[in-house]
């Protein structure tokens, strides 16, 4: 019966295993409630002021304020949003996925690119491959501090002001339901026209400033930054929450699916093993 020991200690072995995924699951199905109604809480506010921008690249205001001028790019940003820990499936990984070719393209031209990281798994990413890090955020956390992120992100828009960069991007995870997330690369400066349903950039117009146009802009603009940078990030930790679930559920249903072909082999083996002492016990007594 060695087999049949061997077979029992798998079988003990992955039912462990199968209680740690089991918890994990749970842990964060409870965590991804809380994640998801502080994002839902950030998202009308980034949405609105996203929109504000884009009603500002399509105005031609007599103050045009630097962030929302477009120039001949030499080097470009990036602030790359992942996560903390692993074990979310390929979360991080198609993130990554979609990033690298999108660099790869500024590459080909000859153009620099600067990475600022948000997440440890980013960081530790961009070390191997050689990236340029100008900025990082090692650990986010599940509860997100704003002043954590306004670092990286002064870095960055420092950068652009001063010409160093001419681009600036973030990478980050999108929450479309508890079973797809997709990755999302948006251009945060300079501003961006968007097109909406009854408005063309032939429809020129502008916001009336008070008390002038570049006070009041060089808050906006920051603003709007901080905003869309906090928002990516607790989307991101919605998506890792959500991910992890379904990582952690499909672990635990592939350990119960193994431990009843092991519980059959075991079966098997134990049913050839009395068969055998049967077989034996038979083949004494009529031998006596």
């Amino acid at each position: 019966m060695a087999a049949g020991k061997e077979i029992r200690t798998k079988i003990r072995s992955i039912q462990n295993t199968q209680k740690i995924t089991r918890a994990m699951e749970m842990v964060a199905a409870s965590k991804m409630r809380k994640a998801l109604e502080r994002m839902q809480a950030a998202r009308p506010y980034a949405d609105r002021i996203r929109k504000v921008i884009s009603h500002l690249s399509y105005a031609h205001p007599e103050y045009r304020h630097p962030f929302m001028v477009d120039r001949p790019v030499k080097r470009v940003g990036y602030l790359i949003v992942s996560t903390d820990r692993g074990l979310c499936g390929g979360l991080n990984s198609n993130l990554f996925r979609a990033v690298v070719p999108h660099m790869r393209e500024w590459h080909k031209q000859d153009i620099g690119i600067d990475v600022c990281t948000i997440g440890k798994k980013a960081g530790g990413f961009f070390k191997r491959v050689g990236g340029h890090i100008v900025a990082a955020v090692p650990q986010v956390g599940d509860l997100v501090d704003p002043e954590v992120l306004r670092g990286p992100v002064t870095v960055m828009v420092k950068a652009f002001a001063n010409g160093e960069i001419d681009r600036l991007y973030i990478a980050r995870n999108e929450f479309v339901n508890t079973m797809v997330q997709r990755p999302l690369i948006l251009q945060l400066l300079p501003g961006v026209a968007e097109e909406e349903e009854g408005m063309t950039s032939k429809q020129l117009w502008d916001y009336i400033y008070e008390p002038d146009a570049k006070e009041l802009l060089d808050q906006v603009l920051v603003r709007y930054l901080e905003a869309l940078v906090y928002r990516a990030v607790v989307e991101n930790i919605g998506c890792e929450m959500a991910a992890r679930m379904i990582a952690m559920k499909s672990a635990s249903d592939n350990a119960g699916n193994l431990i009843g072909q092991l519980q059959l082999a075991y079966n098997k083996a134990r049913q050839a093993a009395i068969t055998r002492e049967l077989s034996e016990i038979v083949a004494g007594a009529a031998a006596v």
